[in-house]
């Protein structure tokens, strides 16, 4: 099975590093999915009202099996930085866990950077509100409620405890998107916040805010993987019907 596993990744690496490399003649053609149109707008508007954009990653490290989660926010949190970098209020990211909390920091950077802003970057838009579930929720309220956000974005790995974030947003009647790889915080999210993204949609943020040629690759594995899963599962109903396993 480790065997099988490591086949898979390989073969998901290579399929992902070659579908980056082709030269597409025009966009992908891909299902409206409300929550990426109504961010993009709630981006646009933060840097003309001059208002601030928040981003929760979560609380898990990336070196964990719940890394995924938190990778995709930190893509679309680069995205946020580069279309905001000349807001006169920067985006605040916060995480849950120390090494998380410095890529966000060093991700807030690279977006300012590309866009050539570097000089406007701020240390302080990335923060380590807490060391555990509740109390990163905890130091994350008062953001939400005191520093002037028009939108929140929930993107990672959280607990219940992201019930609290979408409540503060809620009562300060901010946009709130949310998006969790944790199964409780998905149906706490769905019930509360206004844009909730439910199973792999939490991957595509970047591909639909145009992060770049590997965000868009990457829905195209996803779709590999997924039909040889369902191939896989035939394959061996089949052979169990005709009593070869």
């Amino acid at each position: 099975m480790n065997l099988i596993g490591l086949g898979l990744v390989g073969f998901s690496a290579i399929l992902l590093l070659a579908l980056s490399l082709i030269k597409r003649k025009s966009p992908p053609k891909w299902r409206i999915i409300p929550a990426f149109t109504k961010l993009s707008r709630a981006m646009d508007l933060s840097v003309e009202d001059g208002t601030r954009l928040f981003v929760s990653l979560g609380r898990a490290s990336l070196l964990t099996p719940r890394g995924g989660a938190p990778l995709a926010g930190l893509g679309l949190l680069r995205r946020i930085a580069e279309r905001t970098s000349l807001s006169d209020r920067p985006p605040v990211a916060v995480a849950g866990e120390a090494s998380l909390a410095l890529l966000a920091q060093d991700t807030l950077q690279a977006g300012y950077q590309a866009m050539g802003a570097g000089d406007l970057y701020q240390p302080s838009s990335g923060r380590l509100s807490g060391m555990t579930p509740f109390s990163a929720a905890a130091g994350a309220m008062p953001i939400i409620r005191d520093e002037n956000v028009s939108a929140s974005m929930l993107v990672g790995d959280f607990g219940v405890e992201a019930a609290l974030l979408a409540d503060v947003a809620e009562r300060e009647n901010t946009f709130l998107l949310g998006a969790s790889s944790d199964i409780s915080s998905q149906a706490a999210l769905f019930a509360s916040a206004q844009e909730p993204l439910l199973g792999e949609e939490l991957f595509a943020a970047g591909a639909y805010l145009d992060a770049g040629a590997s965000h868009v690759a990457s829905l195209t594995v996803q779709d590999v993987l997924r039909w040889l899963i369902i191939l896989a599962l035939l394959a061996g109903a089949v052979l169990k019907l005709m009593g070869l396993i």
